[in-house]
């Protein structure tokens, strides 16, 4: 690979780590609701796709008042008073991470990389990674804790 003029900018480290993921960015555009989330989950290639139709169903049984959305090329989950956790697709894995997992018990095990110093969660390489009991206890716990933005305060 060469070294163009401006590589160390933001803009040419965002585009290496769209060829490092999986060479292009996810179609999905940001929106709010069922529909761009679900067309976001059928977009994504095997096995990816099965762990997050798996994660959407636990997703809606864990929060009985759950909001989507597509934010960032990912999936987000919420209630109506803030988001909970997302559910992202990269190269071989999905990651779930909750938003204020340092606060949920058992704290998941994996800190991402630039995703807040309270975020935690799981990589799954496959549908049968997905330990049910304990990502619905997570999602739960996740729901009595939503992070609210200031935006969301403002509207209150």
């Amino acid at each position: 690979m060469t070294v163009e003029k401006g590589a160390g900018t933001p803009q040419a480290k965002g585009a290496e780590l769209l060829v490092a993921m999986t060479g292009k960015a996810s179609p999905a555009k940001a929106a709010e609701g069922d529909k761009p989330v679900f067309a976001y989950i059928e977009s994504l290639p095997e096995p990816q796709k099965s762990i997050a139709r798996q994660v959407d169903a636990l997703a809606a049984k864990a929060l009985p008042d759950l909001k989507r959305a597509v934010k960032w090329g990912m999936a987000y989950y919420g209630v109506p008073d803030g988001w909970c956790f997302s559910s992202g697709a990269f190269v071989g894995h999905l990651k779930l991470m909750f938003i204020r997992g340092n606060e949920l018990q058992p704290e998941p095990p994996v800190t991402p990389i630039r995703m807040g110093k309270a975020t935690r969660g799981v990589e799954l390489a496959a549908v049968d990674e997905l330990e049910e009991g304990q990502v619905l206890s997570w999602m739960a716990q996740a729901g009595k804790k939503p992070y609210v933005t200031a935006a969301m305060k403002k509207k209150k």
